[in-house]
C-alpha cells in the first residue's frame, strides 16, 4: 500500500508541472506568437525540457543548498530559466525574447545569460565532465587553506542519455578515478531517444558496470511508486516489462493504454490479466508512464540518500516529451506543438488564457501555500554572483640570462624562478599536462612545489637513492595536477581551474602545457574553455617543423591559424627570451583583469642567439603584436616580416639583402592575433567617426604605397600572409602547407622553403620585374 503523499512532496509536483508547462509556453512563444523578423524557426526542445522537470524541480527545489554547482543538459535550458522565473529572479521580458537577441540564451550561458548559470553547456558532454574537474579544484583550494569547509558544494550535471555516446565523458571518469575525485553527482535523463532513433538497448546495460568499475555508486531509478507496487504484484509483467526494447516502449508510450492493454494481452495471455482488471485505458497509460525520473518521491528519496561525498550516478528513467502530445515520438527532439496542442496543454492545467506568464497560474488556492513555502525555502543561489578580479599581484619577471637559448626553456626557468623566489603569485599558481610535464619543461617547478594529490605519496626513486632529475613527491600542499595523455581533459581541467574565481571567490593562476600539434585534439574543450572566459595561460611547445627528427606526427601546422580565430585566446609566439618575460607577465595580468582573457604561447626548442637591446622601446610594440627588429627608412621598397624561431633565418637574409635594398626592415610579429583584431577593430571604429590607425598600419605605413612584404614562419603561410591586405601592399608568403619529415633544420627549412635562399626568392619575385 502506497504511503499518503506529504505536502512538499504534493508541492514539488505542482512545481513539476508548472516548470513543464512555463519552459513549453516560452518555447511555443518564440516559434508561434513572437514576430519573426527573418521567417526562420526559432526552435527549442519542448520533449527534451518535458523529460527533465521532475528532475530539476526535485533538484532545485529540494536537494541543492547555495554552494553547489550545476552543469544543465543544453536542451533542458528553458527549465532552468523556468526555475529563476519562479523564484523571481529571471525576467518576463527575457522568457519571450528566448533565442533572441540580448534574451534568454538557446543552452546555458555563464556569461550571455542574465541568471546564474554554474556551466555553459552546448558541446554535448564537456558540462558534464567540468564538474568533476570543478570538485578537483575545490579540493585543491581546501587543501591549501583557500577555502573553508562551510562554503564546499556539491558538482551535479545533468546529462541526457546520448550525451553518454561522448567520448570525454570516459576520458574523464579515468581522471576521476585517478584523482579520487568525490562530491559528484551525474543524473541521466534515461528517456531512451536521441535526436535521430531511440537509444541502443545493449549500452546501457553497461553504464552501471563502467560506473561502478570506476569506484562510483550507481543507482537506477527505473519505474515511479505506482508502477513499482503493481509490478510487485505481477512478476510476469514485471518481467515482460523488463526485457521491452527502448524502440517498444517508446512507441507504445506514445500510442497510450489502448496500445499498452493489447500488447499485454497479446505477450502475456492470462498472465496479465490480473494487472490490467480494474483500469481503463487512460489510467493504465497514466501507470505506465510512471517512471523514476517523473516519481517526485522516488527522486527525493534517491537524492536524499546521497549526501555523502561518494560521487554518484543515477540513471532516471523518463518519457521523453512526458506529458506533451508527442510523448515517445521518435521524432520529437525538435518538434514543436502547434497553437491548439500549447492551449490545451495551458486548459489541462487550469491556467486561464492571457495569463500563460504568471508565475503560479493554474495553482488552486488550497495549494499554493504549500507551493509558495517550497519556493521560499529554496536554497539556491537567486542571483548571478558577481566575478571576481583584482587578488594578484603581478611582478615584474626577468629576462633568463643566456646568449642562446630556446623559449621553451626560458619558459621552465621563468617558472623555477618564480618558486624559488617565493613570489605571492607562486602560490597561486597551479599547473596540469597530460603526461608532458618534463617535455615541456614544467620540471623545475614541480621539483619545487610538489604534486597535487588530497593523499601523501612519496617519491620511491628518491626513497631508495635511484638519482633522478624529477622530484616527485605528492601532497595535498603540491601545486601540479598530473593528467593523462588526453588532452580534453586538460582543457577542461584549465577550464575548472579557470573559473575558480567565479566559482569559490579564488582566484588561480593556471598554467597548462602540451605539444603545440595537439591543440586540435582538444579544440571542442578549448573552445568551450574560452566561450565561459575561463582565465589560463596555455604554452605549447615544441611547435612547427622546427621540431625537426621528431616527424611530421608531432610537427604543427596550423594552430596560429586555430588562434585566430579562437575567442577569448590572446596568441603570442615569442623569438626571444625577454619577449616571453613580457608576454608572461601580461598573461598573468590578463588572468587577474575583469578585461581579460587567456593566454596562448606557442614556444620552441631550437635555441637561438639572443639580440642585444639598448632599451625597452620594443617591448610595447611586442605586447600589441609586432615591432620593427630592423626599423626600415621610410618610403622603403620592400620589409621581411617573420615570427618566431624562425628569426635567425630572416635576421641573416635582412643582413645580407640589406646591402642591395637601402632600407629594408625587419619586422618581428609576435602576435599574428592581436594586430588582427587590432586592424578589423580600426575599420569598424571608421564607420563611427574613428580615425586613428591601428598598430599594424602604422608599421606598415613606413613603407612606401605598394611595398613588398616578404612574410615567414614555422605555419602555415595563411598566418602572416593576409597582412598584405591592410595597406594593399604585395606578399609573398612562406611557410608549411604540407605535413612534415624527419630530418636536420638544414633539409626541413630547405624542403619546405623557410631558408635563406627562399627569402632572397622571394624578395626577387617581388622587386624583380616581370
Amino acid at each position: 500500500m502506497l504511503k499518503p503523499v506529504s505536502p512538499d512532496i504534493a508541492s514539488l509536483k505542482i512545481l513539476d508541472d508548472r516548470l513543464r508547462f512555463l519552459s513549453s509556453w516560452t518555447i511555443h512563444h518564440a516559434n508561434h506568437v513572437r514576430e519573426s523578423g527573418d521567417g526562420l524557426k526559432v526552435g527549442g526542445h519542448q520533449a527534451s525540457c518535458a523529460s527533465m522537470t521532475a528532475i530539476m524541480a526535485a533538484l532545485y527545489f529540494h536537494a541543492l543548498g547555495p554552494n553547489d554547482r550545476v552543469a544543465v543538459k543544453p536542451h533542458a535550458g528553458p527549465v532552468l530559466h523556468a526555475i529563476h522565473c519562479l523564484l523571481g529572479s529571471q525576467s518576463l521580458e527575457q522568457l519571450k525574447n528566448f533565442r533572441g537577441f540580448g534574451g534568454m540564451q538557446s543552452y546555458p550561458s555563464r556569461t550571455k545569460d542574465r541568471i546564474p548559470v554554474d556551466f555553459s553547456t552546448g558541446s554535448v558532454g564537456l558540462g558534464v565532465a567540468i564538474t568533476a574537474f570543478a570538485s578537483l579544484v575545490q579540493d585543491y583550494l581546501s587543501a591549501h587553506g583557500m577555502m573553508a569547509e562551510e562554503d564546499r558544494g556539491r558538482f551535479v550535471a545533468l546529462m541526457g542519455d546520448a550525451e553518454l555516446d561522448e567520448g570525454n565523458i570516459y576520458e574523464c571518469l579515468i581522471e576521476c578515478v585517478k584523482h579520487d575525485v568525490r562530491n559528484c553527482w551525474w543524473i541521466v535523463d534515461y528517456n531512451r531517444q536521441s535526436l535521430d532513433a531511440t537509444s541502443e538497448d545493449r549500452m546501457f546495460e553497461r553504464f552501471d558496470d563502467i560506473f561502478r568499475a570506476c569506484g562510483w555508486r550507481t543507482i537506477e531509478l527505473r519505474y515511479g511508486k505506482k508502477l513499482t507496487a503493481a509490478l510487485a504484484e505481477n512478476t510476469a509483467v514485471r518481467d515482460w516489462l523488463d526485457g521491452l526494447s527502448n524502440a517498444d516502449s517508446a512507441a507504445l508510450l506514445y500510442q497510450g493504454g489502448a496500445a499498452w492493454r493489447a500488447r499485454i494481452e497479446a505477450d502475456l495471455g492470462k498472465k496479465g490479466d490480473g494487472f490490467l482488471k480494474g483500469m481503463d485505458d487512460e489510467a493504465l497509460g497514466r501507470l505506465m508512464s510512471d517512471l523514476g525520473g517523473h516519481c517526485m518521491e522516488t527522486l527525493v528519496e534517491a537524492f536524499d540518500a546521497a549526501k555523502d561525498d561518494v560521487p554518484t550516478f543515477f540513471i532516471a528513467w523518463t518519457v521523453k516529451g512526458f506529458g506533451l502530445p508527442f510523448a515517445g515520438h521518435k521524432d520529437n527532439h525538435a518538434g514543436l506543438m502547434n497553437p491548439t496542442q500549447a492551449h490545451a496543454l495551458r486548459d489541462s492545467m487550469g491556467i486561464a488564457e492571457g495569463a500563460e506568464w504568471e508565475k503560479l497560474a493554474g495553482i488552486g488556492g488550497n495549494a499554493l501555500p504549500g507551493v509558495e513555502a517550497v519556493l521560499e525555502r529554496t536554497r539556491i543561489t537567486r542571483e548571478k554572483r558577481s566575478r571576481d578580479f583584482g587578488r594578484i599581484v603581478i611582478p615584474a619577471i626577468p629576462s633568463p640570462s643566456g646568449q642562446e637559448q630556446s623559449t621553451q626553456a626560458a619558459f621552465g626557468r621563468i617558472l623555477l624562478d618564480l618558486a624559488k623566489a617565493k613570489e605571492p603569485i607562486a602560490d597561486r599558481i597551479v599547473t596540469t599536462s597530460p603526461d608532458v610535464t618534463v617535455s615541456t619543461n614544467l620540471g623545475g617547478f614541480v621539483n619545487q612545489r610538489g604534486l597535487f594529490k588530497r593523499r601523501e605519496m612519496a617519491d620511491v626513486f628518491a626513497a631508495a637513492k635511484i638519482p633522478s632529475a624529477q622530484k616527485w613527491s605528492a601532497s595535498n600542499k603540491g601545486q601540479h595536477i598530473e593528467l593523462g595523455i588526453a588532452e580534453s581533459n586538460l582543457f577542461l581541467m584549465l577550464a575548472a581551474l579557470g573559473l575558480s574565481g567565479d566559482l569559490f571567490g579564488q582566484r588561480l593562476v593556471p598554467i597548462g602545457t602540451l605539444y603545440d600539434p595537439f591543440i586540435a585534439r582538444g579544440l571542442d574543450s578549448l573552445n568551450y574553455a574560452c566561450y565561459q572566459d575561463a582565465r589560463f595561460l596555455l604554452v605549447a611547445t615544441p611547435s612547427g617543423v622546427t621540431l625537426g627528427p621528431e616527424g611530421g606526427a608531432h610537427q604543427s601546422i596550423n594552430p596560429p591559424l586555430i588562434a585566430l580565430g579562437q575567442p577569448g585566446l590572446r596568441h603570442y609566439e615569442p623569438a626571444y627570451a625577454d619577449e616571453l618575460a613580457a608576454m608572461m607577465e601580461e598573461a598573468f595580468r590578463l588572468i587577474d583583469d575583469p578585461a581579460g582573457e587567456s593566454t596562448y604561447l606557442r614556444l620552441s626548442t631550437r635555441s637561438v642567439m639572443q639580440v642585444e637591446r639598448t632599451d625597452e622601446s620594443w617591448k610595447d610594440g611586442a605586447l600589441k603584436g609586432a615591432y620593427w627588429l630592423r626599423e626600415p627608412a621610410d618610403g622603403a621598397e620592400a620589409a621581411i616580416v617573420a615570427m618566431g624561431a624562425l628569426m635567425p633565418e630572416a635576421l641573416a637574409a635582412w643582413e645580407e639583402l640589406s646591402s642591395d635594398i637601402p632600407g629594408l626592415g625587419l619586422l618581428n610579429v609576435t602576435s599574428p592575433d592581436l594586430v588582427h583584431r587590432g586592424w578589423t577593430a580600426a575599420q569598424a571604429k571608421r564607420w563611427h567617426g574613428g580615425r586613428e590607425p591601428s598598430h599594424i598600419e602604422t608599421l606598415l605605413s613606413r613603407l612606401r604605397p605598394g611595398a613588398g612584404l616578404v612574410t615567414l614562419c614555422d605555419a602555415a603561410p595563411a598566418s602572416l600572409s593576409w597582412l598584405g591586405g591592410v595597406l594593399g601592399q604585395r606578399v609573398a608568403p612562406l611557410g608549411v602547407e604540407k605535413f612534415g619529415q624527419t630530418g636536420s633544420l638544414p633539409d626541413l627549412y630547405a624542403a619546405y622553403r623557410l631558408d635563406g635562399a627562399a627569402i632572397t626568392e622571394a624578395v626577387a619575385e617581388l622587386l624583380l620585374p616581370a
